[in-house]
């Protein structure tokens, strides 16, 4: 049954996931979460990682906001050891004093997949 304060848009692929959920509080703003991967699966883990945040800025761009908006950040990696490559160009993308509370994992993951990205962003009330 669907719930009227919350929002999904399905993934494509896995109708049972979806790439965007947005609940809205009863009194005005609300929550985004959201997660990406590459779309370009032959990029390198920098690559990847630019082509993941140009998904997800579509997603914020889609519920109105911005970068500055987000609260929270998880990265998943197939490789820690490329995380000082991952945090230039996670530096070049997130305004200064606006970065999130973010966590860095490695974890095994699908073929070509090399960084997953999942946040959680505050809606203006």
């Amino acid at each position: 049954m669907p719930h009227p304060d919350i929002a999904r848009v399905p993934n494509k692929a896995r109708p049972s996931k979806s790439a965007l959920s947005v609940y809205r509080f009863p009194g005005g703003g609300g929550l985004l979460y959201a997660v990406a991967t590459a779309r370009d699966k032959s990029l390198d883990l920098p690559g990847q990682t630019a082509d993941t945040l140009a998904v997800l800025d579509g997603h914020l761009a889609t519920a109105g906001i911005d970068r500055t908006r987000i609260l929270r950040a998880d990265v998943v990696v197939t490789d820690h050891d490329q995380k000082p490559a991952f945090d230039r160009v996670w530096a070049s993308w997130m305004p200064d004093g606006e970065g999130p509370v973010r966590s860095f994992v490695q974890s095994v993951m699908p073929e070509g997949d090399q960084v997953e990205i999942l946040i959680t962003a505050a809606l203006p009330a």
